[in-house]
């Protein structure tokens, strides 16, 4: 059904409110990230829990606290000083198709990672200009950097994305919502200061599929990169300083509502 731009705000805006609240932490992958509070360790456990999101979100819980128990919930420390010898517990973690194979690389990146550089956020931020639209060249420099260190799985690419492969890069996308955008409702974590808010793109999974097509917001068959640059691009026309803020009302609409 089409709706006018009116229409659609009123109804974006109602679930926005709804959804983005506290009371929405506890059953999303996002409780993870929130029971730490070093940049560093909301960082690393931020990154790896958004990306294995997928499938049902109490088993993406699970296996994201079972993965920092395993790093003796310190996970900045452990990722900067463990050695090669400490990898061999993770050798039985296992969350859907992701491996321990995918496991022992991450380790490995994040540890060179950490060893020259603060933040996470430089990882991204390095490949974006200020002026530019949105963060595909960030998500493209990132996946790049990522599979740069000379032993790296080929198996594991899967696992993180890049709109090169016109991937919606959801996983991805997620994770730059919660560390970029900023409001005072303390569900995202607003940490980082190089990217814009009104440069990210829309976390597309298939609830927020649906809901964008309902409301039509989405008319492309297919369900990738350019799927979200469409989506992202009409949300922008009612809020042009923060398309992704409805990330919460479609996929809260998705999940939780008879739509």
């Amino acid at each position: 059904m089409m709706r006018n731009k009116a229409q659609i705000k009123e109804i974006l805006d109602k679930y926005y409110i709804k959804y983005n609240n506290p009371d929405f932490i506890a059953n999303d992958p996002i409780s993870i990230p929130h029971r730490f509070s070093l940049k560093q360790d909301i960082e690393i456990t931020a990154f790896w829990t958004s990306m294995i999101a997928w499938g049902r979100r109490n088993m993406i819980i699970k296996n994201a606290t079972r993965l920092f128990e395993l790093m003796d919930n310190s996970p900045y420390d452990f990722i900067v000083n463990h050695k090669e010898k400490d990898r061999k517990r993770f050798l039985d973690f296992k969350h859907r198709t992701f491996q321990p194979t995918d496991t022992l690389y991450f380790l490995e990146f994040l540890q060179w990672y950490y060893r020259h550089n603060e933040s996470l956020e430089t990882a991204f931020s390095q490949w974006i200009k200020p002026d530019d639209e949105n963060i595909k060249p960030a998500l493209t420099g990132f996946h790049n950097l990522f599979f740069s260190l000379v032993n790296a799985p080929e198996r594991t690419k899967k696992h993180v994305a890049t709109p090169e492969r016109k991937s919606t890069c959801k996983r991805l996308n997620m994770f730059l919502r919660w560390m970029v955008r900023k409001d005072d409702n303390g569900v995202d974590f607003g940490l980082w200061n190089k990217i814009k808010p009104a440069q990210l793109m829309i976390p597309v999974d298939v609830h927020v599929d649906r809901i964008s097509r309902h409301l039509g917001l989405l008319t492309r068959k297919q369900r990738d990169w350019l799927a979200v640059e469409e989506i992202t691009s009409n949300l922008k026309k009612i809020d042009p300083d923060d398309p992704v803020k409805y990330d919460f009302a479609l996929f809260g609409i998705g999940v939780m509502e008879e739509f």
